[in-house]
This record gives C-alpha cells, structure tokens and sequence, in this order.
C-alpha cells in the first residue's frame, strides 16, 4: 500500500478523521435542538412534542435506508485501501440510483405512510395534526436527502472527512438560518420549520454532486458500467444493505417505542422526552466521529488485508471514543438544568426533566461502546453480525419496556434505553473475535 500503513501513528490518523466528523455530526442534532428551542418558546407544549414526532417519523423513515451511507462507506474504504479507481466510482454509482428510486417511491406512496405511523403513536390530536403538516411538506425532501446519504458515505470512504464537514454544515447550517427566519422572523410555526428543512435538503444535495465531481477528477479510473451493474458485486451490495437495513429498523423501532411511550405518558412527559433525547442524540452524533473515523480505517486496512493496521485503528479509536464519552458523562452530570433550560422557558417541562437526567449521564459510557464496535463492523462489511446483534438487542428491550414502564414509568423506560444499548455493545463484542481472526495478514509494502 505504497507505506500507507507503514509505522503509522494511529492517534493522529484518528483525529484527523474523526475530529471534522464530531463537528459535522454535532450540526445534526444541534439541527434538532433549535428546531425544539424554537418550538419551545411557543406558548403550547404541543408544539415541542408535534416537532418529536414529525422529526421521528422521517428519522425511522431516512435511516431505515441508513445503508446508502454506512454500506458506501465500507466499500468504497476497502476500494480506496486497494488502489482501485474504477470500483471507487462504482461504488459511488450504485447508490446514487438506489437512493433516487426509493426516494421517489416515498413521495408516490406518502399518502399511506404518515396516517399508518401515526397510527401507532398514542398522541393528542392537537399533536398529531401539527405533525402531519411537518410531515406533508418534508416528505418532498426524499429524494435529495437519499441520494446525499449516498455522497457522504463516498466521501468519507474515501477518507475525506473535510468535505463532509462542509456538506454537513452547510445542510445544517442553512437549515437552522431559515428556520429562525420562518418561524421568529417570518410568524411561521410547525410549517415554517419543516419548509427550511426541505430547502437545505436540495441546497445540500447540489452542493454535494459538486464537491464529489471535483474529488473524481483528482483520482485515476474511468466510469465502467459492466462493473457498476456486474451481478456478483450487486448482490454482494444486496447483502450489505439488507443486514443494516434490518439492523436500522430495528435500532428506528427502539426509538420509535420509546416516543410513542412517551405520548402515553402525557404531552408534558412527551416534550421533557424529546429534550432529554436530544441531548442523547447530541452525544451519541459527537462519539459517532470515532465510529466514523474507525469505519474508514478499517475498511482500508481490510482492502489492504493487514491485520496489523486494522487492531491499530480500532485500538487508538476506541481509547479516544471512551475518552469523550467521559467528558459527556461530566458535562451533564455538572450542567444538565442549566442545558435544558436553553430549549424552553415553559417551567412545567423544564420541571419534568429534573428527575431523569442522571440517565442522560449515565447513558454515554454505556452506549460508546456499541457506536465504536458498530463502526468496526461496517467498515469490514461484516453486516450479518450487526443484523444479528441488533435483533436480540431489540427482543430485550421491547421487554424490558413491557415489564418496565408499567412499574416505574418513565425511569423505566429510561432504563430500558440503557439496557437496549449496553446490550448493543455487548453482543457485537460477542462477534468480535471472530471478525480479527478473519483478516487475512499480510506485511504492509516498507515507505
């Protein structure tokens, strides 16, 4: 590998990686964080909870195709770790033609989609009508948000962190700058949200064919066609998507679960939810820049076939991951009230948090461990293992809220979201050995 992997030093490998995709991630939810502040400072708490709900659906919704980010970034890694220009593109190209039919589908189909996931969500009307004009107008975004899914899996592939940052960025960025345009500028409310999002999406999306473009320029290799559309490699790709297409949906149900439990709860208990699960999402985007870092690593030490790099990589990652998941466990534990109270001024929801934020301490050394090892696994492509990890990680959870919640209510279905996420990390641990001893060794060519 022309000393790529020659005497590297891992720590700065991972930073480099992972430092712009903690900050491109951090702009996700931070995304949802002013979508609630400003639906926070509205004078009816329906508002916070209807932005839950209608920002859920398209969550279960998007990363249920979570594949067109996670399955490009294990291929085209492993393509760029082999030096193969041709299959670099091909990855890319397969994608891009995936996510545009599904996202067309969706938007032919919206019409059974929102009535039947709202269906499962035990919420007032009030709440649930605010979400169907959230959902009405994002729904438009389909296509675009898919196909960039698609372009960010192949940046970061191919190890080009920095362009996912500013993709990131700017998606967010211009979506935050129109919605406090729309809603406090402009008097819009739930829809002015929802109208900023879909702008940003198709702002995003050219930005992103632009970036991609210019990055295929520097690189050798010529479009192959046959290669995009060989069998082997489709299904191959088949087999990739439709493990982490289980795996999200089950991960989407999860969360899916616990907002519909929370509607049961009450609208109060609804809107302290949603805050608090934002600054779950919040962390859990922030330790996904290591999982990302060590997704890129190790599926180029797989492409190299070099054992050596691919226990380096996942070594000095996970060290790192662990790390911040201590200064998230600090930071809330010391200022979790003062946080929250920047997403509302409504005292009664600021008031029902107050007891369930120790679980949103707690909840980051848990659940570190799932993100590095989720990582690790898609990288290698070794997508049967998450499937499966995630399928008993899920039967345990759904009964634990069934046992759960009944019994101590929210704390119980707080408890049962840790369970399900330790429980993550501890069955795809189970895997593990057996994904290190499958890399066939083989000495990295000296610099």
């Amino acid at each position: 590998m022309s000393g790529a992997f020659a005497a590297p030093s891992w720590n700065r490998r991972v930073l480099r990686l992972a430092l712009p995709i903690i900050l491109s991630n951090a702009s996700v939810p931070l995304l949802g964080a002013v979508d609630t502040a400003v639906m926070g400072h509205l004078p009816d708490p329906a508002y916070i909870g209807a932005v839950a709900v209608g920002a859920m659906i398209f969550s279960f919704l998007y990363w249920g195709f979570g594949f067109l980010r996670m399955g490009t970034t294990g291929f085209t890694a492993q393509a760029f770790g082999a030096e193969d220009g041709e299959e670099m593109r091909a990855t890319l190209a397969r994608p891009l033609l995936l996510g545009g039919v599904i996202g067309l589908l969706l938007i032919a189909l919206q019409a059974l989609i929102a009535p039947a996931l709202l269906y499962f969500i035990d919420s007032s009307d009030q709440v649930e009508g605010l979400a169907r004009v959230y959902f009405d107008i994002r729904i438009w975004g389909a296509p675009a948000t898919l196909i960039t899914y698609a372009l960010l899996g192949w940046m970061l592939g191919s190890g080009d962190a920095r362009s996912v940052l500013l993709l990131q960025l700017l998606l967010n960025g211009l979506n935050i700058a129109l919605n406090l345009l729309f809603v406090l500028g402009l008097g819009m409310t739930i829809d002015g949200v929802a109208l900023a999002t879909l702008i940003a999406e198709y702002s995003a999306l050219a930005f992103g064919f632009w970036i991609v473009a210019r990055n295929l320029r520097a690189r050798p290799g010529v479009w192959d066609w046959n290669r995009v559309l060989e069998r082997t490699r489709l299904l191959a790709l088949f087999r990739v998507n439709l493990d982490i297409f289980i795996r999200t949906l089950c991960l989407e149900t999860a969360f899916f679960v616990f907002t519909a439990r929370s509607a049961q709860l009450g609208e109060l208990q609804l809107a302290a939810n949603a805050i608090l699960l934002q600054l779950q999402t919040f962390t859990a985007y922030a330790l996904d820049g290591f999982a990302h870092a060590v997704e890129v690593l190790a599926g180029n030490a797989l492409g190299a076939r070099n054992r050596a790099a691919f226990r380096g990589a996942v070594k000095a990652s996970t060290i790192w991951a662990a790390a911040f998941a201590l200064v998230f466990c600090a930071l809330y534990a010391l200022a979790g009230a003062p946080i929250v109270a920047l997403f509302t001024d409504i005292e009664a929801v600021r008031a029902a948090t107050d007891d369930f934020l120790p679980w949103i301490a707690v909840i980051p050394l848990v659940a570190v461990w799932a993100y590095q090892l989720d990582g690790i696994f898609i990288g290698a492509t070794r997508t049967a293992a998450m499937r499966n990890a995630m399928l008993i990680s899920l039967a345990f959870y759904l009964l634990a809220v069934w046992l759960l919640v009944p019994a101590f209510g929210n704390h119980g279905l707080w408890l049962s979201m840790a369970l399900f996420l330790g429980l993550r990390g501890l069955t795809l641990a189970a895997f593990f050995p057996a994904l290190d001893a499958a890399i066939e060794p083989r000495e990295a060519t000296p610099a």
